[in-house]
């Protein structure tokens, strides 16, 4: 009887609906350098000074978003100066990683903390809700989404890892040079960011573009 009844169900469609129906899986595509800009100067134009120092810094640091968001003043700034590197103990693996902070984004930087009226151990995204001390991640994310949506870009194809992986990505095409990416990104094996920027797709996908049937 129990095999009869086994068979059967088996033989019955599944009524599960898979958690990935309708939605696009795998990396968050990078930003290019255009929308890079039209992001930048939209916060530029409308005085977001907060908006602007927190994309510009995410695309400089590469950093995840649980990390970007815990950032202190004291983390980028020595004195009354915004660094021009800096150094983070990344919260996943427990590794630090290096790095560098342009000038426009140490004046974005700056700019923000001078208006907020930060201190040296503040957050230096603090949020305006009280439950939390400094902007959350799901707050990150919805922000990012809206920069995405104003440059009428899919924000499914979009996400936090898109800042983590712009401008890895556009060093990588620079340079090929995957070790330099691979320390940029705090990653232990190389493997990793191999997988991360998905370069062996991309770069099949370009040579394709460029060869003529």
């Amino acid at each position: 009887m129990e095999s009869a009844m086994s068979m059967q169900d088996q033989s019955l469609p599944s009524k599960h609906t898979p958690w990935n129906k309708g939605k696009l899986i795998g990396q968050k595509a990078p930003l290019k350098l255009r929308e890079i800009w039209g992001i930048r100067i939209r916060l530029q134009l409308t005085h977001r000074t907060r908006e602007l120092a927190l994309f510009d810094l995410a695309i400089d640091s590469k950093l995840r978003a649980c990390d970007l968001v815990k950032l202190r003043v004291s983390d980028v700034a020595h004195s009354d100066r915004v660094a021009s590197r800096a150094t983070v103990m990344q919260q996943k693996t427990r590794r630090p990683v290096q790095f560098e902070i342009t000038e426009s984004t140490r004046e974005a930087v700056a700019a923000w903390i001078a208006k907020a009226g930060l201190g040296y151990e503040d957050f230096l995204f603090p949020s305006r809700l009280h439950d939390s001390p400094h902007l959350s991640t799901r707050q990150y994310a919805r922000i990012v989404d809206r920069w995405v949506r104003q440059l009428d870009l899919d924000p499914a194809a979009y996400g936090t890892h898109t800042l983590r992986r712009t401008k890895a990505s556009l060093i990588y095409r620079r340079t090929h040079n995957l070790r330099a990416v691979q320390l940029l990104l705090g990653h232990s094996k190389l493997e990793s960011t191999v997988r991360y920027l998905g370069i062996e797709v991309d770069d099949a996908l370009e040579m394709a573009e460029q060869t003529e049937a």
